[in-house]
């Protein structure tokens, strides 16, 4: 038997349906972070089979900071101006704003990085790494893992959520696009600061 009261705190934390939380837990046997890991992973699902669909309505929101020297303006897009009027979803793109204002990335997707870009960062990688005594299927790992670690430093969806570490900007939007059951975007943004 599931505790109902494990049942809402997975409701609260995840913002899944009752019904989804319950049988989360009951796959689990009511293990909590295999239950969240299971709502994730059936949230991504979701947000896979979203993607193809157009994406016509949003918001653009404006944010600045209390110190009046960090604004940030983004643009988000879902299918419905049902959804776009939504308290959840205007919630959501004032989350992205603020973390946009925190954290300063340059690009909201990894796919935007400009090639030449990424070949420069790999060349400094390269010349960081000379003179150390490794396999080159090694060095080509850490060099790997290094451009993954500049992609959490300027790509929006691969950055750490700034109210919740535990997950990945990408992550909160996957959980969004569950959550609404429509395919929604971070199309684009601007930060502006003093």
């Amino acid at each position: 038997m599931i505790d109902p009261k494990l049942v809402t705190t997975l409701r609260t934390q995840t913002g899944a349906g009752i019904v989804d939380c319950k049988k989360a837990l009951e796959e689990a046997n009511g293990n909590y972070e295999q239950a969240v890991e299971f709502l994730r992973k059936k949230g991504q699902k979701v947000a896979a089979n979203k993607q193809d669909r157009s994406t016509k309505e949003g918001l653009i929101l404006s944010y600045i900071h209390p110190n009046g020297k960090v604004g940030v303006l983004v643009e988000l897009l879902c299918e419905t101006d049902f959804v776009a009027r939504t308290d959840e979803f205007k919630d959501f793109a004032h989350d992205i704003a603020l973390q946009i204002a925190a954290m300063n990335p340059l690009y909201v997707r990894t796919e935007e990085v400009p090639a030449e870009l990424i070949e420069k960062e790999k060349e400094i990688y390269r010349d960081q790494m000379v003179g150390e005594k490794k396999p080159p299927e090694i060095l080509e790992k850490i060099l790997t893992g290094k451009v993954a670690k500049y992609y959490q430093e300027v790509c929006l969806l691969k950055q750490q959520f700034v109210k919740d570490d535990s997950q990945t900007v990408e992550q909160l939007l996957t959980q969004m696009i569950a959550k609404t059951g429509e395919n929604i975007q971070i199309h684009r943004f601007s930060r502006f600061a003093l």
